[in-house]
């Protein structure tokens, strides 16, 4: 019995829930996922665990920056997540709010949230982490000499307030409904006051902001950074001051490895202890000889339009190549059908996702009529820019071909992680293939970021502008009934689909091995990995 589109995404959305009610524990350079065995429970944790010891974690990309209101990318935020805590965090397996640096939180009005927070913290230069910290860092998030690639997310705070020594107030101008969610975002890490004291002195004398704070990520976590070799690795040792439980291992590196079979011979060798992310074709190959997380995802991944210019500032043109786009072949072909198909900007696992809406699928003499309609019967020529991610590398290869189809003829270009967000940041590109992960599982995160104008040159690399879909947005943010709020983001889903400034191809599964003698380890649904909790066993 075949399933249809609506009956697959709720059996996708409840299989993601069986799941995580066994896990463990609680922009985007990975792959994709089956509906099979995603988080995975330990199976001998009560094996004897060795004392110290050194956990490498083999990754592709390297992370582009350390200072948590940097780089908005997964790679950056999967080193931060250890580096540093943030007020409060989410549990996915149950969708709430949980403590962290914050024991416990109130709304004083509308406007007003207030937190208490944790006492006897300490960052790891030895400052007290305090309300007062809080400020500083809410402070230079919002401020735009420190141009933080997170702000819009934060955007709506308009002032951040000390009560107490650990007592804090955070305001906006309007109500802002998922400003608790936000705080959960890793541009809420928060970091030593003393880095930001000392950043700000830096920008004074002609430094570059966030510089500093790259060099000196000095959070409150579980471990600190030991040192940094561009190109190769991360090391990060055990914070022995650490206000929590402490982890079992002394220090964890991230390696970086771009070739994904040296990954796989080294997971096999025990060279490496976890590797991320594994290629789909070879997830049994891996299975052979250790163990396979396959998270389902709150992730999109898709092809994007620079709007600003021509033709891509026709939407013809641009429904008529998301049209071309065959995304159950990319998810069988190139997934090796770890995925589940995309027809707009929100996963089901998403806040404020609805089935209701004009869908974003494949037609190719829709296509061709689109394309003819827009004044292109005969094409153009055009390119097309990837990162180096096989993946990625593979969807553009399959567009160039399937393009052809409508005489437009595409030639494919391949960057290197942290250069190709830079240089799609700036707007020279014609099409593009990125993915995005919402840290808040809130529509609002999903889609603000991505499409709205004032985050032009920043996370909308698509560059564009629309008025009306500006509106919905930000009525999304003020609102705080859900049901209103809910068919606010109904109607901006239907928009972008119909407008498509972006085609969507899929939502992602993230595909992470490790060593048989690991425990503890987990990924969350936005592909930040959980490292806390593993144990090294003999």
């Amino acid at each position: 019995m075949k399933l249809n589109r609506i009956s697959l995404l709720l059996f996708m959305f409840v299989f993601v829930l069986m799941l995580a009610a066994c896990s463990n524990d609680s922009e985007d350079a990975t792959t994709g996922e089956k509906p099979d065995s995603s988080v995975q429970t330990d199976t001998n944790a009560d094996e004897p665990v060795e004392s110290g010891g050194e956990l490498i974690f083999e990754v592709l990309s390297e992370a582009v920056e350390l200072d948590p209101h940097g780089s908005n990318d997964i790679p950056s935020s999967n080193v931060q997540r250890n580096i540093f805590e943030t007020l409060v965090t989410r549990n996915f397996e149950t969708g709430d709010i949980e403590p962290l640096l914050a024991e416990s939180w109130e709304y004083i009005d509308e406007l007003t949230l207030q937190l208490k927070l944790r006492q006897g913290v300490k960052f790891h230069d030895g400052t007290d982490f305090n309300a007062a910290a809080v400020k500083a860092n809410l402070d230079r998030m919002i401020d735009p000499n420190i141009a933080s690639p997170r702000f819009s997310n934060f955007e709506p705070i308009t002032e951040t307030v000390v009560v107490d020594d650990y007592t804090v107030q955070i305001k906006t101008e309007k109500p802002y409904g998922p400003l608790l969610f936000t705080l959960t975002h890793p541009g809420g890490n928060i970091m030593s006051p003393a880095v930001i004291e000392e950043d700000y002195k830096r920008m004074e004398s002609g430094g570059e902001a966030r510089a500093y704070g790259n060099e000196n990520p000095i959070g409150t976590g579980f471990v600190k950074l030991d040192k940094w070799i561009p190109g190769q690795e991360i090391r990060l040792v055990k914070n022995t001051e650490y206000w929590g439980e402490q982890v079992a291992y002394d220090s964890l590196v991230f390696k970086t490895v771009p070739e994904s079979q040296t990954r796989a011979a080294d997971l096999e060798a025990g060279y490496a202890h976890i590797i991320d992310p594994v290629q789909p074709t070879e997830v049994p190959l891996v299975e052979g000889f250790a163990n396979m997380i396959k998270q389902p995802s709150v992730s999109i991944s898709y092809v994007g339009f620079n709007t600003e210019k021509a033709p891509y500032d026709n939407p013809k043109v641009r429904q008529a190549i998301s049209k071309a786009l065959d995304r159950k072949s990319i998810i069988e072909g190139v997934y090796d059908g770890f995925g589940v198909e995309a027809f707009g900007p929100l996963s089901p696992m998403v806040w404020g996702y609805t089935e209701e809406v004009t869908h974003q699928d494949t037609n190719i003499e829709e296509a061709k009529k689109l394309l003819e309609e827009a004044g292109f019967k005969d094409g153009f020529k055009t390119t097309i820019w990837t990162n180096d991610n096989p993946q990625r590398q593979q969807i553009a290869i399959i567009l160039q071909e399937t393009l052809k189809q409508l005489k437009i003829d595409v030639a494919v270009e391949v960057m290197e992680w942290g250069a190709y967000l830079e240089k799609t940041s700036k707007g020279d590109h014609d099409m593009f293939i990125l993915g995005w992960a919402p840290s808040t599982g809130d529509a609002d995160g999903a889609i603000y970021p991505l499409f709205h104008t004032s985050d032009i040159g920043n996370n909308n690399r698509t560059r564009y502008s629309n008025p009306e879909l500006d509106k919905l947005l930000e009525a999304g943010r003020v609102e705080t009934d859900d049901t209103k709020r809910a068919a606010i983001y109904k109607e901006a889903q239907e928009l972008i689909n119909v407008e498509a400034p972006a085609a969507f191809i899929h939502h992602q599964a993230y595909l992470t091995g490790y060593s048989n003698n690991v425990t503890g380890l987990s990924v969350d649904a936005t592909g930040i990995y959980q490292l806390h909790k593993v144990k090294i066993t003999k």
